[in-house]
Order: structure tokens, then sequence, then C-alpha cells
């Protein structure tokens, strides 16, 4: 413990990030203060909303700040400090990724079991990815039994996580967009009825094909061409819970609007965005369920773990280029 390694911000990227935006760092251990924690990461999370705070913008969250480190979700052992609920060797999820040690206030940790599930669901299933894939779903867009829900970006952490639960809660069709053959091939065998490569046409044909009788519920993580076809096969009274638009993220010019956005109106549908962190009333349900489906065998999730905090920035660039099935994280 006596260094540690940091992953900063280097520079700001103007349009897709590249190596040179960050820095690997060597600091000291921190040291604890009253009812802090030191955290020794075991494994961080890299997600697409980190590519908007890498612009100084204004937004939901601050952006990053030039040289210092970045900051995500992590989960690892305390090794230094305590308070009342959290004692040294217990393991804390918490939001200080892209480092080696992590100081922070103990109220800002939550401990979990490792002995309950693998360290990595705490920052994936069972953790920000199942809680958004879940609210998303089912409060957000209000699936009903029967209905039709197209998911974009559907071999991802979340859009695979939302496919599922669409089946599990009576879906009468789950279809989902890749972007391989082999993702699309995953994407069937977790229960989608239908799948395809968005690279394969243009995705309002595929989707028509795939959804003939129209699509009642999309879960967006991607935007652009994707949002358009969905608006294209939606059936009236249809909601679009608005997750993400990786499609944009690097985009140095404002995108254009979905050209048949006037559907909206003559179609009555709700596109509405949402953030996770306002739907933290469901995570007591949304754990004893998701956690139900997981021990039952009847929910899969898919991982893809990067070795080596030195090697974050790589992992996340391969995340913007849709290197990952499932969740990306980095074992530190």
């Amino acid at each position: 413990m006596s260094s540690n390694r940091e992953i900063h911000l280097a520079s700001r990227p103007q349009g897709w990030p590249t190596g040179d935006n960050f820095r690997l760092v060597t600091t000291e251990v921190p040291v604890p203060g009253p009812g802090q924690l030191v955290v020794r990461n075991q494994y961080i999370s890299v997600d697409p909303y980190m590519r908007g705070r890498m612009n100084d913008v204004r937004s939901y969250v601050p952006p990053f700040a030039l040289d210092a480190p970045l900051d995500g979700g992590a989960v690892g052992e305390v090794v230094a400090g305590g308070s009342d609920e959290i004692s040294l060797g217990d393991t804390v999820l918490h939001g200080l990724g892209w480092r080696e040690f992590a100081l922070l206030d103990a109220k800002a940790a939550r401990k979990v079991d490792p002995g309950l599930a693998p360290l990595t669901a705490y920052l994936g299933v069972l953790g920000m990815t199942g809680l958004t894939a879940y609210a998303g779903l089912l409060e957000v867009a209000a699936m009903k039994p029967g209905e039709t829900v197209f998911v974009s970006g559907a071999a991802g952490a979340v859009g695979s996580v939302v496919g599922q639960i669409a089946k599990l809660r009576g879906a009468g069709r789950v279809v989902g967009s890749a972007g391989s053959a082999a993702k699309v091939e995953r994407l069937r065998a977790l229960g989608f009825d239908a799948a395809f490569d968005y690279h394969d046409g243009p995705v309002r044909d595929l989707l028509r094909a795939a959804a003939p009788g129209g699509v009642d519920v999309y879960f967006d993580n991607v935007g652009g061409e994707h949002l358009e076809a969905a608006i294209s096969s939606m059936n009236p009274h249809g909601r679009a819970a608005i997750c993400g638009m990786i499609a944009h993220y690097n985009d140095t010019e404002p995108p254009a609007a979905p050209r048949n956005l006037a559907q909206v109106i003559g179609k009555r549908l709700t596109l509405r965005g949402f953030l996770v962190s306002d739907h933290g009333q469901l995570r007591e349900q949304f754990v004893r369920e998701v956690s139900g489906w997981l021990r039952e065998g009847t929910l899969s999730y898919d991982e893809t773990i990067v070795d080596g905090l030195e090697n974050a920035p790589a992992a996340f660039l391969g995340l913007l280029r849709g290197e990952n099935l499932g969740k990306m994280l980095v074992r530190v």
C-alpha cells in the first residue's frame, strides 16, 4: 500500500476519444479521516454515460475535471478506516472507480455480500445496470403483458437484461438489435423472439420484418436511426424509455431530430427520458425479483472483463466501439 495508481482525464475529447485523452498517474495511498474508508478497488465499471462527462458542458452530472481521476462504479475491500456499519475487510460498492485505492466517506459506500453473488454482479445485473433495465422497462415504459418490446443495443449490459425481464414479465414478443451476427445469436439464446444485426440493412426495414405487428414499447440505448425506426413501427399509444443515445455521444455537430418526429402526435406516443437515480425506491423490489430469477437460472448476464487498471481507457474505448458483450468491467 505504498503507492496508488489513478486514471486521469488529460484532455477533453473532440469527437471520438483516444488514448491520449487519458493519463496513468501514480500517487500516494490516501489516509482516512474520521468516518472515512480507504477501499482497494477490485473491479471498476466503464459505462457509455461517461463519454458525456468528458465534455465541459452543463448536464445532469458535473463534467470530469481535467488532471484529476475519473470516477464511476467500483467494488472493493475496505483496507483502512471504518464506521459503525462498515469494518475492515468488508466489501463495498461505491462511486470512485478508475483508481486502485479510493478514499471516501463511509456513508457513500454500500456494503455487499460476496457470498450471495459474484462481486461483478453488484456493478451489473444487481447494480445500476440492472436497476436501469428494470425501472426503464417496467416503470418508465410501463410494459404490459402481451405487448411487443423492441430493445436497441440489446447485447449490451442494460439491453440484454431489458429483453429478459420483458419475457419474464409476460411480453408477447421481444425484438433486439445488435452489432454483429454473434451478438444476434446470443440474443436468441437469451430468449429474444427475434433479433437483427443493424449492419444488414436499414433499421426501419429490419425492425418491420422482426415486428410485423408493430412495437408497443421501445427501450432506446442508441438513438439516431434506431429511434426513427422505432417511431415508424410503434403502435398508437406506444411508449419509449429513452435510456441512452450512444450513436450521438461522439458527434461534433448537433444531431438531426428523427425525420418522422411528427408521427408522435398522430400515434399519441410517449417518449420519456429517464435517469436511474430517480428510481431508487424500486431498489428493494428490484433486488428481490432479479436475484430470484438469477437463483432460478431464468435470467442470465454476460460480462466482458479487461485486466489491469492501465487498460481501463482501452476498455472504455472498446465499449464505445461495441466490442463488449454484456457489461464491460476492468479487473484492477
